[in-house]
């Protein structure tokens, strides 16, 4: 009996990716490498939601899915892993990801990390994976990861999409430029931001279709690694303008990959971050944990308060606190670090 549910496993496993195999860049030997390729995706927004899509629908044997967020229905135009309910739930959205995936997929393996990625986590949120994907919206986290990578020779992919702008890069450690030696420095002056100038799901999903093709070539190796783009590609689908930059090689001096100088793993200048779509504040410094049922008994007298053994969250005009079981806060109405912190500390403690 075991051996016939093998063969009828192995049987659905060849069926579901039969068209995928028929393409001659992957084949069945790519297949096999994908299925045992492991690729964390820091942030599970846009971006991110999409590229964990594409690639458990493509056979990537363990996806890691790391994001300190929640669903929240300003998410669904875009990111496509989400439903409504998921909002209505406050969702962390890593757990939403994940169940999504296994719905329809249950052949892979998704593990769901809700945190924060600093430097002080960072080796245990990606360490065994193969590649690192980027799914995130902000450029002290995209640096953090560039340290790791650099550091200790893991290729990943850079991403991002605001308006109707995408852009990618590869980077392998040692062979091509790392994004230190494209952006020396985090960009400075008037940064676009989707709260500022709105995104398309369609700039969303190009861009995230190029990243997770790279990923596949980078599993799959061979001959299929000798296809990677080299170069930071840029698209806007609205204008249709496309532009690359090359970067095939390291930059000479650069601080990261050169001199080996990892300022953002060590933490340095690494301050409080103003999320993507949102006008919130996250406090981040803590690690403690919280009783949700104790807090909302604390709270009620203070505001509305509701949770679910994933968020706890709190309103009291203007303010809305989403508290996470770590004691990492999001507190929304507001981009003043002083006032998110006075909160924080009155309702939470200090």
């Amino acid at each position: 009996m075991t051996s016939l549910r093998l063969g009828a496993e192995k049987e659905a496993v060849e069926e579901r990716y039969s068209r995928q195999t028929l393409f001659r860049g992957i084949g069945v030997e790519g297949q096999g490498r994908l299925g045992a390729g492991r690729v964390a995706i820091a942030g599970c927004g846009a971006t991110g939601s999409a590229l964990a899509s594409l690639l458990a629908r493509a056979g990537v044997g363990t996806l890691r899915i790391i994001d300190r967020d929640y669903v929240e229905t300003s998410n669904l135009q875009r990111q496509s892993l989400f439903e409504e309910n998921d909002a209505a739930e406050s969702l962390p959205k890593a757990i939403a990801a994940a169940r999504r995936i296994a719905a329809f997929n249950s052949q892979i393996v998704v593990e769901a990390r809700v945190a924060d990625a600093v430097p002080t986590n960072i080796d245990m949120l990606l360490e065994g994976m193969d590649v690192i994907l980027d799914g995130t919206d902000n450029f002290e986290t995209r640096y953090l990861l560039n340290d790791y990578a650099v550091k200790n020779s893991v290729p990943w992919v850079y991403a991002a999409a605001v308006g109707s702008y995408g852009v990618t890069l590869n980077v392998l450690p040692g062979k091509t430029a790392c994004l230190s030696c494209i952006f020396p420095d985090t960009p400075r002056g008037m940064v676009e931001t989707c709260e500022t100038s709105g995104i398309l799901n369609s700039a969303v999903n190009l861009v995230a279709s190029i990243a997770a093709t790279e990923a596949m070539k980078l599993l799959i190796g061979g001959e299929a690694a000798e296809k990677l783009r080299k170069t930071l590609w840029s698209y806007d689908v609205w204008t249709n303008r496309q532009a690359e930059i090359a970067a095939s090689t390291p930059r000479p001096g650069c601080r990261t990959c050169g001199q080996r100088d990892f300022i953002h793993l060590a933490g340095e200048g690494r301050p409080h971050i103003t999320m993507c779509g949102r006008n919130s504040v996250q406090i981040h410094e803590r690690a403690r944990p919280i009783d949700f049922a104790e807090m909302q008994r604390r709270l009620e007298s203070h505001g509305m308060v509701r949770h679910n053994q994933f968020v706890l969250k709190f309103w009291r005009e203007p303010y809305e606190m989403t508290l996470f079981p770590d004691g990492r806060a999001i507190i929304k109405g507001t981009t003043d670090t002083g006032i998110a912190r006075s909160l924080y500390a009155r309702y939470v403690g200090s």
